[in-house]
């Protein structure tokens, strides 16, 4: 994980300017955050975030030229310390998983509260993976259905060699627990916890937590699983 030396530094992809506006001084009103660009499509969207280098990325998913699918994509592959934030108008989103098969860290609804939008963009930087609550229930409920797509590349190993306490992290962030919940939990500093995600995501061959979860469930290795 990359720490800001500074302000966190977000980038803005909407192609609708009066929204982009709004967001924009929402965010520039507090401490730590710093909108250093926008831009109102997909191409545009990702040459910014060459020039710019920003920590974040808030991305539209439906705009004219590029849609932010493959914006997101593109993004992940040149500008790969930028972590993509997808913010949406709808649950029923279609393009849901292939964003975060695409490597958006987190997938948010447009009615949230402001303090909501502060706190997410800043869990985002500490490798959280900020979801709806609306988005997290669709999310689970379709990896369970054995007619979903995948969210997890196709790459992934079946068996990696997980430690017990690598299982046993990703299973509570399966149940969506922070880092900070994890370690009260199991008597960690959310250092360690943070180094067990790492060290997993590596074996698995995966890019973030909200990935991580998906397996965890498709693979029937949940908490729920072992106690049902």
């Amino acid at each position: 994980m990359r720490e800001p030396t500074g302000p966190i530094r977000i980038l803005l992809v909407d192609d609708r300017a009066l929204l982009r506006m709004s967001v924009a001084e929402l965010l520039q009103g507090q401490d730590g955050l710093e909108v250093v660009g926008e831009a109102e499509n997909g191409l545009e969207g990702v040459e910014k975030a060459r020039a710019l280098k920003p920590d974040v990325v808030i991305m539209d998913i439906e705009m004219p030229v590029m849609d932010g699918v493959e914006a997101t994509r593109l993004i992940r592959e040149q500008v790969p310390n930028a972590k993509v934030v997808i913010l949406t108008v709808s649950e029923s989103d279609d393009h849901l998983f292939e964003a975060i098969r695409f490597g958006a860290q987190g997938y948010l609804l447009k009615n949230l509260r402001p303090a909501e939008l502060y706190s997410m963009v800043r869990a985002v930087m500490h490798d959280e993976s900020p979801l709806s609550p609306a988005i997290a229930k669709r999310l689970l409920g379709q990896i369970r259905d054995a007619s979903a797509p995948p969210v997890i590349p196709a790459s992934a190993p079946q068996t990696p060699a997980l430690t017990r306490r690598e299982l046993e992290v990703l299973q509570l962030v399966a149940d969506g627990l922070s880092n900070k919940e994890i370690g009260a939990g199991l008597f960690i500093t959310e250092g360690t916890v943070k180094n067990h995600i790492h060290n997993a995501l590596e074996k698995l061959q995966l890019e973030n937590r909200t990935q991580a979860a998906a397996y965890i469930v498709r693979q029937g290795l949940g908490r729920s699983a072992e106690t049902g």
